[in-house]
């Protein structure tokens, strides 16, 4: 009975560290997706997943998380319930697709540029600032 009572322990000190795998992106569509949801949610690691991996963009994202979080609560809820309208891809290379966008809570529009490094599609934040 004693070891049943150190499973849930364990299942939880085996989760708890781990960071959380995320699928690659399948396409610069499929990238630019990801990262604008995400961002939406607030789940900047995840964010931070689909984005290029330079310093240029690590700023960028730190700005735009600064930014979320100074909303108060109604408006990151507001964020987090917004859907995502995508109005144009437009490929430029063919390791350079920009995504024109908008969401349901601001209704601004937006360009994310995505590219393609390495055969991996990732957010270029830092072209859209």
């Amino acid at each position: 009975m004693k070891r049943l009572a150190w499973f849930p322990v364990i299942i939880l000190m085996a989760c708890g560290g781990k960071q959380q795998d995320y699928r690659k992106a399948e396409d610069a569509l499929d990238a630019g997706r990801e990262y604008i949801n995400a961002s939406l949610q607030g789940d900047f690691s995840k964010a931070a997943f689909y984005v290029v991996p330079d310093e240029k963009n690590k700023q960028a994202l730190k700005d735009i998380e600064k930014q979320y979080r100074e909303k108060d609560k109604e408006g990151r809820q507001q964020l987090r319930t917004a859907s995502i309208d995508i109005s144009e891809v437009k490929d430029i290379t063919d390791s350079i697709t920009t995504i024109h966008y908008n969401n349901s809570f601001d209704k601004v529009p937006h360009v994310l540029f995505v590219v393609k490094q390495n055969n991996t599609w990732l957010a270029d934040i830092s072209k859209t600032q």
